[in-house]
């Protein structure tokens, strides 16, 4: 998706603070922080949604949930909230499926 934020992103073509990179997803810091530790989780596959994954996504899924888990021990968080807005009405912004690290 050529004008996908967060593929460009994952091709190096804006910067942010990457925390995490593997085969599968990349972790960056959220530029708008809403807890102390705000990590944006995103699958190197584009997928515009939930609503959206196919047969198979789901172990895409499930990796980034596990990398959530790494990530929240790794920075100490006593506690956290994982999200996923799953279209504009539960307020996605960016059509590149994302999984939200609140932590406390």
């Amino acid at each position: 998706m050529q004008d996908c934020l967060f593929c460009k992103i994952l091709n190096k073509e804006i910067n942010s603070e990457i925390v995490h990179e593997d085969d599968t997803c990349v972790a960056f810091k959220d530029i708008n922080p809403k807890a102390r530790v705000h990590l944006l989780i995103v699958p190197k596959k584009h997928i515009d949604s939930i609503a959206h994954m196919e047969e198979g996504d789901e172990k895409i899924m499930g990796h980034l949930i596990n990398v959530a888990k790494k990530l929240a021990e790794q920075n100490d968080c006593k506690g956290y909230q994982l999200l996923f807005n799953v279209g504009r009405e539960a307020g996605q912004i960016i059509f590149h499926v994302h999984l939200h690290l609140m932590g406390k």
